[in-house]
């Protein structure tokens, strides 16, 4: 045991998104319970190579006791992993749930009888508590950030409000949302516009509110749109909503 440099997680701060595991070349980090944890002194080296990568800032280097930074024990602690690991973790490295893709999606849905309308997802993940801010999709992009429950009422979601934007779901009900304005915010900062898409039912106008409080700390001015969708699935209104302090 030594005072050394050490890496250490912010718990309240990690959202799982995962970037860390990737990024940590000695696999000194793992998702557990879907957050980032330091599973051995022994295999984390304190250079910090994990830290630019963290879209919360939740990793830190601190000074403290701790085991010295073992290189035969980490490597056969890598090898192990590969053993063990399935081949899409293998090949990505973390939770290939939220290994960042983006896809290009068809031109436009096809509308003969009895044809199935393309996918305009041009991303994953999706999940707002998992994209991250710094995703080449959100640059200068005109960013859709739904409820969760709207694409399953509004059939046609895709080609109508989808097509051609970033794309971020959220429960506002559900979700523990206090790291979401934060978040929304630096996703905004790089961002063209935004529209939010909620259900009619009230707890749902929450996600307006908290687009509402990103957009105004992030200090952008941005086209801020907010589509109110029926139980049905009709749009029932489109409206302009302006940025306010949270």
């Amino acid at each position: 045991m030594a005072i050394r440099n050490i890496v250490r997680i912010d718990q309240d701060k990690c959202n799982g998104c995962g970037l860390c595991v990737t990024a940590c070349a000695e696999g000194a980090i793992k998702l557990i319970n879907g957050k980032a944890k330091l599973v051995s002194d022994t295999y984390c080296d304190g250079l910090g190579a994990c830290l630019g990568h963290c879209p919360q800032d939740a990793i830190t280097i601190e000074k403290r006791e701790a085991a010295d930074f073992d290189e035969k024990a980490t490597h056969q602690h890598l090898e192990r992993q590969k053993r063990e690991a399935p081949p899409a973790i293998e090949a990505g490295g973390g939770c290939p749930g939220m290994a960042m893709r983006t896809f290009k999606p068809a031109a436009a849905p096809q509308t003969a009888s009895g044809g199935k309308a393309p996918s305009q997802l041009a991303q994953w993940p999706v999940q707002l508590a998992l994209v991250s801010p710094g995703a080449p999709y959100f640059k200068d992009a005109d960013i859709v950030l739904a409820a969760d429950c709207v694409a399953f009422a509004m059939g046609d979601f895709h080609n109508t409000l989808l097509k051609g934007h970033g794309l971020a779901i959220a429960c506002p009900k559900l979700d523990d949302t206090a790291p979401y304005v934060d978040k929304l915010a630096a996703i905004v900062r790089n961002a063209r516009s935004l529209t939010v898409v909620y259900m009619e039912v009230p707890c749902c106008f929450g996600l307006v509110r908290l687009a509402q409080a990103a957009v105004a700390r992030s200090g952008m001015h941005i086209d801020l749109q907010a589509v109110k969708v029926s139980l049905n699935g009709e749009i029932n209104s489109v409206e302009t909503a302006k940025a306010r302090a949270s």
